[in-house]
């Protein structure tokens, strides 16, 4: 689910991978250009949430999402001045957080 089996297969690759080079070696597999089409659509929502946000004036929360998809939606919603992003939770329940640009706590 959402990358998750290519991600072990990733990581398991890497192992092995590193461990007959002798150092430490990085591969990134994107079967079926799935990251690709993945980001396409976490930019999609980081766009469509922040036009939500403007709107209500009110923060929203989205789901929780790895380190990586978090990262996509920041840098998307980076160079928008009105809507600022913020990650809460910890470990796998870590989600994005966008405030209305006059809105986040401690703003910036």
């Amino acid at each position: 689910r959402r990358g998750t089996t290519m991600a072990a297969l990733q990581y398991m690759i890497n192992l092995m991978v590193s461990r007959k080079m002798g150092s430490r070696v990085l591969i990134s597999l994107d079967i079926e250009h799935y990251r690709r089409r993945r980001e396409d659509s976490l930019t999609g929502l980081a766009q469509r949430m922040a036009d939500r946000v403007r709107k209500s004036g009110r923060s929203l929360t989205l789901e929780p999402m790895p380190a990586g998809e978090r990262r996509i939606v920041h840098l998307v919603l980076a160079e928008d001045n009105t809507v600022t992003t913020g990650s809460v939770g910890e470990g796998d329940g870590r989600k994005v957080v966008i405030y209305p640009q006059r809105g986040r706590p401690g703003g910036r």
